[in-house]
């Protein structure tokens, strides 16, 4: 049955959401500076208890089942929240579904020894710890085939030794999940493997903290890590040998998704600060609003807006039905692709219709359009995921079986003239 149409119970909620985030959540986001370092007492003593009334609310982890200490309200009602927590730095960890740690929380329930969820997934799932999940390297990207980061068994441990690049958190977080190349001869999707790496383990060095342009941070949380003969116990390894593309995607299907889930929130807060500005600021003997070509900025942004929000609640629809992410690549894939451009596109409209303030700093703009394109990266490059949708709907197409296109016209006409050509013949008797 098809409806656009939020149950009653869970609107009441998401009501509740929209006032707690816009009172309670936003006005902590201009006094800390980072909503996941648990080491800042300052934001334990703003985040932790609007966490508490978030789990009173039994609104916590919405992206877990009850197994996990999650409400399990499944991926369309985690969209509806999400657009909402996404307009606030710290929102996504007051409600315990914050990046990479949801992810991250996945791949350990999923492939984790009972004692590797006790000493790191019960933890991270309360958000007393945090966690890193460093796969990236310098020279072969977020392409796991191209990865050169080693890890070699060694009597009873693993051993790593490689980079990698843009593991973020890693700073404040209490362990890696670390993917590293095991099997070097395998076969391209074969030759990795994923690790649990306590991040006191001797040989991790972190070269140094990355900062990215359009963060408030004064330093980095991007971390570029050196792995040097790094040990680690031989069950920290999540999943088969080999196994290690398989395990990210665990994460990764959920994530790209919920990064757009999220992206919605800020495109609505940068048309809803635009609908502001058009009908405040006064232009000739009217507003900006009383002008054409604002009302087509403002038209193509909610078109854009409303288009995106279909796609990503189709898709987190169909999540919940197939429960299975391999069912949901292309639409996955075609979500992460339009994301950077929506969110690109109306925070950019909306610079422009707040002139020289729109590009100061006084306003957000700025960081959210150097956003757009740090998802445009995040999860795999726009122009994978585009080629991801392609080859999805290649599969299924078949070439023609003639001459010309199965959609030529003049074999199209002919063929209806040879199947009527009776009645053809009896209208020219007739006529």
């Amino acid at each position: 049955m098809w409806s656009f149409e939020t149950d009653e119970d869970y609107q009441e909620q998401l009501a509740w959401v929209d006032a707690f985030v816009r009172t309670e959540v936003e006005p902590v986001d201009h006094l800390i500076e980072h909503a996941w370092d648990v080491r800042d007492p300052l934001r334990n003593r703003l985040v932790r208890p609007l966490q508490e009334q978030v789990r009173e609310r039994g609104l916590w982890a919405c992206h877990l089942g009850p197994e996990l200490g999650g409400p399990g309200y499944g991926q369309l009602k985690l969209a509806l929240l999400n657009e909402i927590l996404g307009r606030s730095h710290s929102a996504p960890v007051v409600f315990g579904c914050h990046a990479p740690d949801s992810g991250n929380a996945e791949i350990l329930a999923h492939y984790g020894t009972p004692e590797l969820k006790r000493r790191y997934l019960d933890p991270l799932l309360a958000n007393e710890i945090v966690s890193c999940y460093s796969m990236t390297e310098p020279t072969g990207g977020s392409d796991p085939t191209a990865f050169v980061t080693r890890a070699e068994l060694d009597g009873d441990d693993w051993v790593i030794n490689g980079e990698k690049w843009f593991s973020s958190h890693a700073s404040f977080a209490s362990f890696y999940i670390t993917m590293a190349v095991t099997d070097p001869d395998a076969e391209r999707h074969g030759r990795a493997s994923m690790f649990v790496v306590p991040a006191d383990t001797p040989g991790i060095t972190i070269v140094r903290d990355v900062g990215v342009w359009g963060h408030d941070e004064d330093e980095g949380h991007h971390a570029y890590v050196r792995y040097e003969d790094v040990r680690i116990p031989r069950d920290h390894l999540l999943g088969e040998r080999g196994q290690g593309f398989a395990v990210a995607q665990t994460r990764l299907g959920g994530g790209r998704i919920h990064h757009a889930m999220r992206t919605v929130g800020l495109v609505r807060a940068s048309l809803d600060m635009m609908l502001e500005r058009a009908v405040s600021r006064r232009s000739g003997t009217g507003t900006l609003a009383d002008r054409q070509l604002v009302q087509e900025l403002i038209a193509d942004s909610w078109i854009q807006l409303e288009q995106f929000r279909l796609l990503v609640l189709q898709t987190a629809w169909k999540i919940d039905r197939y429960q299975d992410y391999r069912k949901v690549i292309a639409d996955i894939s075609a979500v992460k692709a339009a994301m950077p451009k929506v969110l690109l596109d109306v925070a950019g409209r909306a610079i422009q219709i707040h002139g020289s303030l729109g590009i100061s700093t006084e306003m957000p703009f700025g960081k959210w359009v150097l956003e757009s394109f740090h998802m445009g990266l995040a999860d795999g490059a726009t122009e994978l995921h585009k080629m991801a949708v392609a080859k999805q709907l290649l599969k299924g197409a078949q070439p023609a079986p003639g001459l010309f296109p199965t959609g030529h016209l003049i074999a199209a006409k002919d063929a209806a003239r040879a199947r009527f050509a009776a009645e053809l013949d009896a209208a020219v008797l007739s006529s």
